[in-house]
């Protein structure tokens, strides 16, 4: 399949589960497809990069691996996702990869992260928080942006003081997430 083939059968899917998992499947049967995914998503074009993105998650969420495979372009792709139908799909990748990377059970042998890698995850995850965003990319980067600090210093101190300013402006659901989030920056890095 080419690229304007998968474009085309990309066409096809729309915001259901069921068209977006019909889609993932044949992603996940043929896993060579996920680069032209991760192109198409890159290519920043409405609707059908989102719809790429889309399918991207539901893939990721089924099997991550497929995903860590092509980490290189999906890491390449995040600074060109402008789309807000694919940054909130793309932030959530980007926080299954993080929780993976981190996860108890992942041994250092397996950690495919690279210091450059982290730095582009989180100066996304701040653009995302900071961003004109709806409130799910700006969640899952308050959870990335938590993991990431507990080996990166300088990003909880920034992170507490980011959900502090921005917390009275913030919809229902923002501050019960930043709440959340600084109930448990406190319970690690407690005032003196």
């Amino acid at each position: 399949m080419t690229k304007d083939e998968l474009c085309e059968a990309l066409n096809y899917v729309n915001a259901s589960r069921e068209e977006r998992y019909k889609m993932a499947r044949t992603i996940e049967e043929n896993h060579h497809f996920i680069p032209l995914l991760i192109e198409i998503m890159k290519d920043d074009i409405d609707p059908i990069s989102c719809k790429a993105s889309w399918v991207l998650e539901y893939v990721a969420n089924q099997n991550l691996y497929l995903i860590l495979q092509h980490i290189d372009p999906f890491i390449t792709s995040l600074k060109f996702i402008t789309l807000e139908s694919s940054i909130r799909p793309v932030s959530k990748i980007c926080q299954l990869i993080v929780l993976n990377e981190f996860s108890k059970k992942n041994s250092k042998e397996t950690k495919i992260l690279t210091r450059q890698h982290l730095t582009t995850i989180t100066e996304s995850a701040f653009e995302w928080l900071l961003g004109e965003h709806k409130v799910a990319p700006k969640a899952y980067s308050m959870t990335t942006l938590l993991i990431l600090g507990d080996h990166i210093s300088w990003i909880h101190p920034e992170l507490q003081l980011i959900l502090q300013q921005n917390y009275q402006n913030g919809s229902a659901a923002y501050k019960a997430r930043a709440r959340r989030t600084l109930k448990k920056l406190e319970k690690n890095h407690p005032s003196k």
